[in-house]
């Protein structure tokens, strides 16, 4: 399980980054990085294990300090292991576009052979390493018509004698052609040292939150990451991205069409996520099971009339009574909750009942006959 942390406001980002990577701790990783933008650089630090160990590696580290634009990145390792050079952020050959990202990037070998063809150089053994270079790539050769001067411009300019200026790069832009390009899940963050007051995140199939605080937005992969400084959120749905920067927040598709979103608030608290006293998560989480319950049946269990109402699935409650097979997919902790399932739909319902990897079973070719319940 990665967690991305970033932010763009007035502030220095490094603190807000480092205590947001620390309230994702309990997902799990094996190494963790920062990359900040300041004074035109991108300066990144990465680290192995422990967030403390990356703070260690930070202490002293004006640059970073100072920055007010960054990302952050806790990572467990899918492609190779959990080395530096396999933390993310990951960075372009230029070193002025780092990108953090969580989910796996399915067509990867194809793209970096194509960018390799193209000069670029790895460093890691890494599916998301192959974003950055991507983007860098569309980045750099930034085709798009309103990028060149107009025709009345150029003849302005050989009449004067003055030197064309280019009108700037687009990230956004190229940041939205480099995922048309992709196959797989993402979610993600990317800033550039050549647009240092900016952070762009999109989502496909991984779960990306924006903060919208006073003057500043923190992206993150959970909400804990974001509830001690804003209960103000913005949850991006899949092939959706957002821009943000000093002149505010916009929202769009990647195929570039603007979207307007709500911004809903945050219904727990602070203290709900954290520890809470108990010494790490596994054991504060065994002690809340009873809480959760309630939680999850509030609203569906009817004592008074002895009846279920099963929000979302009751027009599908005559075909649901036909169910020969129950096949639950899910992955982690949700795996185990499906072993849970499989037990008391067999004993309750009767139902022959089997739990799969989603992971694996995506990439199979499952017969799966008629009156079965995926």
């Amino acid at each position: 399980m990665c967690g991305i942390v970033g932010y763009v406001g007035r502030k220095s980002a490094k603190p807000i980054l480092i205590e947001g990577l620390k309230r994702l701790e309990y997902r799990g990783y094996d190494s963790a990085g920062i990359a900040v933008v300041h004074d035109g650089r991108l300066h990144v630090c990465k680290s192995a294990g422990r967030i403390t160990g990356l703070e260690e590696r930070l202490d002293g580290n004006a640059e970073i300090q100072a920055g007010a634009v960054g990302v952050a990145h806790t990572r467990w390792a899918t492609h190779g292991p959990p080395t530096e050079e396999n933390a993310h952020p990951h960075t372009d050959c230029t070193g002025r576009i780092a990108v953090v990202h969580n989910g796996i990037i399915e067509n990867y070998s194809a793209l970096k052979q194509v960018l390799e063809d193209k000069g670029h150089t790895f460093g890691s053994d890494t599916d998301s390493e192959v974003l950055a270079h991507l983007i860098s790539e569309f980045y750099r050769n930034d085709e798009n018509d309103d990028n060149a001067p107009s025709e009345r411009q150029v003849l302005r300019d050989n009449i004067t004698g003055e030197t064309p200026v280019p009108r700037p790069r687009d990230l956004a832009r190229a940041v939205q052609q480099a995922l048309r390009e992709v196959a797989g899940t993402y979610g993600l963050a990317v800033v550039c040292a050549d647009e240092p007051g900016m952070i762009i995140a999109a989502r496909k199939g991984s779960p990306l939150i924006i903060g919208v605080g006073a003057d500043e937005y923190i992206v993150a992969s959970d909400a804990s990451a974001i509830v001690e400084h804003t209960v103000n959120v913005i949850y991006l749905n899949d092939n959706e991205m957002a821009v943000m920067d000093e002149t505010g927040l916009r929202t769009l598709t990647i195929d570039n069409v603007p979207v307007s979103k709500q911004v809903q608030q945050i219904e727990w608290s602070l203290e709900q996520i954290a520890l809470g006293g108990f010494e790490h998560f596994m054991l504060k989480e065994i002690f809340e099971q009873p809480e959760a319950l309630r939680n999850s049946c509030r609203g569906r269990l009817d004592l008074r009339e002895n009846r279920i109402q099963l929000g979302g699935i009751a027009h599908l409650s005559r075909e649901l009574v036909k169910t020969r097979r129950i096949v639950l997919t899910a992955c982690g902790t949700a795996w185990h909750a499906g072993l849970i399932g499989e037990y008391l739909f067999e004993d309750l319902a009767r139902i022959p009942t089997e739990v799969e990897y989603a992971s694996e079973f995506r990439y199979r070719n499952p017969i799966i006959e008629n009156h079965t319940v995926v």
